[in-house]
């Protein structure tokens, strides 16, 4: 198994599976197969970009098909338990983008799902797997500055409001919270851990959908200051606070950046070489991993997704941000 070809199906050609797909070309011993559309026209057309041999319109024949290994979700929200559940049951492992799912009781779901079936299970927080990140996960880890005492972390953008946009849509998960706030929620969890107690609040489109969130962690020693937002360009930067020093991942935080390192008033800044866009480091691992036999991960594991799930969970019930089930 050591050098095995993984070969990938992909559900949902949309922007962030072109990406996942570009990067999936740069990565040895593994091959897109397949892509799976409710529209033929846009399979084929994604099918034709990156060089896969098939192109379904039926997400159940993606799923059936022998010879895929592993499944890449990238639908929206409100589908990811429904589609990992299809492919599990049909002996696929998967890769499913962040969030994982809805709330906390589809997660489980798919994980107890994953487990009767003994397949491997990952939820894709590409961020992760990122060198960038791992490296100041270390700084916190080993406590090289000492204690990290604050985190503020902020995503936002403005697109162009429209109610038949992913971004928006309500019903599909849309909103700021679970479609970027995620991001900042998971820097706070990574580096400081579940909080003692948080306090949330929001702004809504008309339609429900939360517009902007405002997310404070109280930690006994330590303090996150988090913001997702749909109503501006923000830094969208990841600022860590320690006894001796400030580390700042820049611009957009989340994707392959630099490091900036504050001691002294002297700043260094790391620059960590990306040429991809970063999705590779987590087919890299995901890939060992099913090589491995692994069924979980040992980096994104579950009892993490679960944490990050029910976190999400709380924040939307402190600011009333409810959707059907």
């Amino acid at each position: 198994m050591k050098n095995k070809i993984i070969k990938w199906g992909i559900i949902g050609p949309g922007k962030i599976a072109n990406k996942f797909a570009t990067d999936l070309a740069k990565v040895e011993a593994a091959a897109l197969v397949a892509v799976a559309s409710r529209s033929q026209e846009k399979a084929n057309e994604f099918s034709k970009k990156f060089n896969a041999k098939k192109a379904y319109n039926s997400y159940l024949e993606l799923a059936q098909d022998d010879a895929i290994d592993a499944v890449y979700i990238a639908t929206p929200h409100s589908f990811h338990k429904v589609h990992a559940i299809l492919c599990l049951q049909n002996k696929k492992a998967v890769l499913c983008e962040k969030p994982f799912a809805m709330n906390l009781q589809e997660v489980e779901t798919m994980i107890s799902v994953a487990k009767e079936h003994n397949v491997l299970l990952m939820e894709g927080l590409w961020t992760s797997f990122l060198p960038h990140y791992k490296y100041v996960l270390d700084i916190v880890k080993t406590e090289k500055f000492g204690k990290l005492v604050h985190l503020e972390a902020d995503f936002g953008f403005h697109p162009k409001y429209n109610l038949e946009s992913r971004v928006f849509k309500k019903e599909v998960g849309g909103g700021s919270l679970l479609d970027i706030g995620i991001y900042p929620v998971f820097a706070a969890l990574s580096s400081l851990g579940t909080p003692d107690n948080f306090t949330a609040d929001a702004t809504f489109f008309e339609n429900g959908a939360d517009a902007e969130c405002y997310m404070t962690f109280n930690y006994k020693n330590a303090k996150a200051s988090l913001k997702s937002t749909f109503l501006e360009e923000t830094p969208t930067e990841a600022i860590f606070t320690f006894d001796k020093a400030i580390v700042k991942i820049n611009t957009r935080f989340h994707e392959p950046t630099t490091v900036s390192v504050f001691v002294d008033d002297k700043e260094e800044v790391i620059d960590f070489n990306y040429n991809t866009i970063g999705f590779n480091f987590e087919i890299e691992h995901f890939n060992q991993l099913l090589r491995e036999g692994k069924k979980q991960s040992d980096i994104m594991t579950f009892d993490f997704s679960k944490t990050l799930i029910k976190t999400l969970d709380n924040v939307r019930n402190t600011i009333g941000l409810t959707y059907k089930s």
